[in-house]
């Protein structure tokens, strides 16, 4: 459930436009992180036509997503001096947050866990937070609800809680499979963690920063997993429904509830995802005591947090500063151009946090092998997304009846026969004010819902967002998340007494994150191809972002910006923070 939204026409953000952090600015971040306040007309404002400062760096970071502030936020830790370029008025790409009348909305990212986490085995993005010394306070939680074609239910995490789900809604069959199906792949999830994701690095450095250094205790968890464990370690690399196979699990409600669980992490199902990435969630989903957590001051506390970082170590931002080409010259890359015609320099090195589709458009074509533009031409791209924005009265009375025991996360599945990844088939709803009463005003609620990565860009692509054939177009489409909404909240909840109603559609996406298509990444399915490394056939320009490995999601883009700022240091750099930060 980790998934972006851009920002929404007929919002006005008062921020600057040239506003820079460097290690001279105030310490306030207010200014442009969650704090987005007016809802006027219209406004999308031009791009600056300067960067204030030096117009150069040792590393030019192209987007404020969390991959690349991950990688920006490392490389001001190492010293290097590093400015990130981000297009819009806020940063924080697909995480970003925004403020319409007092209601403070997440725009993308709303099922988070792992921030608490500290040492080796910890989330990547919780060691990259470690590494530039700070925290997000969380509220915890431990329960989600689910509304699939068998029955409603809370669903609760934790090794137990959901065998009691299955007894009652499914069968005893889908009980002993799942019993089958923990027991076999968590004491994998030893070898899936045993390298800390921010000790991976792009060279020949890897075997000193990983390899050597954590080989006791990958030998350790090879011993403790036991000659079966041990076995099926190799599989971590395949696809998950190869381990579900392996086991014969044919319970229908296990295979679907699986395919739901990788879609939500990766935007594919289970014969699509890598054992790796679902063994790791379910370590994290599925042990003793585990929680999930919501930051609270919404998902954009991630990217002040971040932000923080960066600025503390001298690193700069620059917002409203649209790259509009990457020059190479000599064959390497040197610098950017932006909209406004200013060249930044970057001495040594630029990373793209863009798509793949969006980086090889700000690319001379003529300075690329043919093998490059074609590979990325031919990969395959997730869907977009619809998105509805609400903020309601959360006050019981007859007009606007909501439940008094709404939790922060609903999922609605139509149907399974049509599959997880089939469009208009299953919502995410999120009320992030349940737990985090300051993103509304007193007594109301603000609520996201979305379909994930499922609405198809064709349905949209060439309309006039000010037709009326769009307009109605976005009435329809979103229709299924409105009937979704009213299913969570309870029947008499009145979706014309919301005080804010905003839908967004993939042009939206297209528009404001500038998302090729308004895809949420590659389709990559595991066994049949491997997401890209973070180097370039153009010397000094690298990519982080979920165009890369380790793939989509929040966790994976914070350990791609990792492994591009990691390579981009000497190993003994590399090795002095991985100490710093004990691990």
């Amino acid at each position: 459930m980790e998934l972006g939204l851009p920002l929404f026409p007929g919002i006005k953000f008062p921020t600057s436009r040239n506003t820079v952090l460097a290690r001279s600015s105030p310490n306030n971040l207010s200014q442009f992180s969650s704090n987005a306040s007016s809802f006027t007309s219209i406004s999308v404002k031009p791009p600056t036509k300067t960067v204030p400062g030096k117009p150069e760096a040792d590393v030019v970071v192209i987007g404020s997503g969390i991959g690349g502030l991950c990688c920006a936020g490392l490389l001001a830790r190492y010293n290097q001096d590093v400015l990130v370029l981000e297009s819009h008025d806020l940063p924080g790409g697909a995480a970003h947050s925004f403020e319409i009348k007092g209601y403070k909305f997440d725009s993308g990212p709303s099922l988070f866990s792992g921030f608490q986490s500290r040492g080796p085995q910890a989330n990547p993005l919780a060691q990259v937070l470690d590494a530039l010394g700070e925290s997000i306070p969380c509220a915890k939680y431990d329960s989600w609800m689910v509304y699939i074609p068998e029955a409603e239910f809370l669903s609760r995490i934790g090794p137990t809680e959901f065998l009691k789900d299955l007894e009652k809604h499914a069968s005893r069959n889908a009980v002993q499979e799942w019993k089958k199906l923990l027991e076999a792949i968590l004491p994998l999830s030893a070898a899936a963690m045993a390298l800390p994701p921010l000790s991976i690095r792009g060279d020949l450095g890897v075997i000193s920063t990983a390899a050597a250094r954590y080989a006791p205790s990958l030998l350790k968890s090879f011993v403790e997993m036991g000659p079966q464990g041990a076995f099926g370690a190799p599989k971590l690399l395949r696809p998950f429904s190869e381990i579900m196979d392996s086991l014969e699990l044919r319970d229908p409600f296990i295979r679907n509830w699986v395919d739901l669980l990788a879609f939500l992490l990766a935007g594919v199902k289970s014969n699509g995802i890598l054992s790796a990435e679902m063994v790791y969630m379910f370590a994290e989903w599925y042990k003793p005591g585990c929680t999930l957590e919501y930051p609270l001051n919404g998902s954009g506390a991630i990217i002040d947090a971040l932000v923080r970082g960066i600025q503390k170590f001298g690193g700069r931002i620059s917002l409203g500063s649209h790259v509009e080409k990457i020059i190479v010259e000599n064959g390497k890359a040197t610098g950017v151009k932006l909209k406004g015609g200013q060249f930044i320099r970057a001495k040594m090195a630029i990373v793209s946090n863009a798509s793949m589709w969006d980086t090889l458009n700000l690319l001379p074509k003529d300075k690329l092998p043919k093998s490059y533009i074609d590979r990325v031409k031919t990969t395959p791209q997730c869907e977009s997304f619809m998105h509805l924005h609400l903020g309601f009265d959360a006050e019981h009375h007859n007009e606007q009846d909501v439940r008094e025991d709404l939790g922060i996360h609903h999922i609605v599945v139509n149907e399974w026969e049509r599959g997880v990844d089939a469009d208009q088939n299953v919502v995410l709803i999120s009320v992030p004010s349940v737990l985090s009463p300051n993103l509304a005003p007193p007594g109301k609620h603000v609520l996201h819902a979305y379909t994930p990565g499922t609405e198809p860009f064709e349905l949209w692509e060439g309309l006039d967002r000010r037709s009326a054939e769009y307009k109605k177009l976005k009435a329809e489409r979103s229709e299924v998340m409105w009937k979704a909404v009213e299913r969570a909240l309870g029947s008499d909840f009145n979706r014309d007494k919301c005080e804010v109603k905003l839908v967004g559609t993939p042009l939206t996406h297209q528009r404001f994150l500038r998302r090729n298509r308004g895809t949420y990444g590659p389709a990559i399915q595991a066994g049949q191809g491997t997401f890209p490394g973070h180097s370039t056939p153009i010397p000094q320009l690298y990519c982080c972002g979920d165009s890369t490995f380790p793939g989509i999601g929040v966790p994976a883009v914070a350990a791609s910006g990792a492994i591009v700022a990691n390579s981009l240091v000497s190993v003994s750099q590399h090795s002095q923070l991985l100490d710093a930060i004990g691990i």
